[in-house]
């Protein structure tokens, strides 16, 4: 039972894991680095741990809107945030556009993963287990990816637009925290509505989820696209430059 409960929790993350990595064509990072911004997301799990628990202290909560954004939107996306600055940032192995999706997508990864250990094998029973593997599986962990994309493509643009770099670092941290507080706030309102008797806004609140989950889907997409046709110039100019070199 304990390893179907570990697979379910850990495929989605392997498979969105691939698909990025798939996406990166023209200079695939190393698979050290790679393994590394897993564990850096990871790291970030007790690190949010610490920051969640300074926010309770300072500011009183207790609302829907204060739970999917102070102790998830804000503090989950800046320990990831934080890690990427203080370990990739700088790393000679981020030399492309498409690099900051590259390390984003992988930390957040990383962190989705044990989460999604500690929410299954935190279940009471293994139909519980099951149902939450499966939903976070289709709902939790793309999240996560999604607000990953999200944040490296900024941080790319931050990199390698150096005159417009104060921008595009306050937007790689602002827009995953808005996309994560809305997605977990809309979330949240849909169960609290239905365990309310209210089930008609439940469903409104799960159908305008729907509708914002989609919408970030087009957008990462895109961003992916971008990124890769940036990546594609560069890597096109460098081998210009160094034929004229030669």
């Amino acid at each position: 039972m304990n390893t179907i409960i570990f697979i379910l929790a850990i495929l989605p993350v392997i498979v969105l894991a691939s698909y990025i990595y798939k996406k990166d064509k023209y200079e695939k990072e190393p698979l050290s680095m790679l393994i590394y911004a897993l564990f850096l997301g990871m790291l970030a799990i007790p690190m949010d741990l610490v920051v969640v628990g300074i926010i309770n202290m300072v500011i009183p909560g207790g609302t829907v809107f204060y739970h999917a954004f102070f102790e998830a939107g804000i503090p989950e996306e800046f320990c990831k945030w934080a890690l990427f600055m203080l370990v990739i940032w700088r790393n000679r192995n981020f030399n492309e556009f498409f690099d900051g999706i590259v390390y984003a997508c992988f930390i957040g990864l990383g962190f989705a993963g044990v989460e999604n250990m500690m929410y299954v094998f935190g279940s009471e029973s293994f139909g519980a287990a099951f149902h939450t593997g499966v939903m976070r599986a289709l709902l939790s962990v793309p999240g996560h990816f999604l607000f990953a994309v999200i944040m490296g493509y900024f941080l790319g643009m931050a990199k390698f637009k150096p005159q417009q770099r104060s921008k595009y670092l306050i937007l790689s941290y602002v827009c995953p925290v808005i996309a994560h507080g809305l997605f977990d706030y809309l979330l949240m309102l849909s169960s609290a509505f239905t365990e309310n008797n209210m089930e008609w806004m439940g469903v409104l609140m799960f159908v305008i989820f729907i509708y914002l989950d989609v919408k970030m889907w087009k957008i990462g997409v895109k961003q992916i696209a971008k990124m890769q046709e940036q990546t594609r110039i560069e890597h096109n100019n460098e081998i210009f430059r160094n034929i004229f070199k030669s």
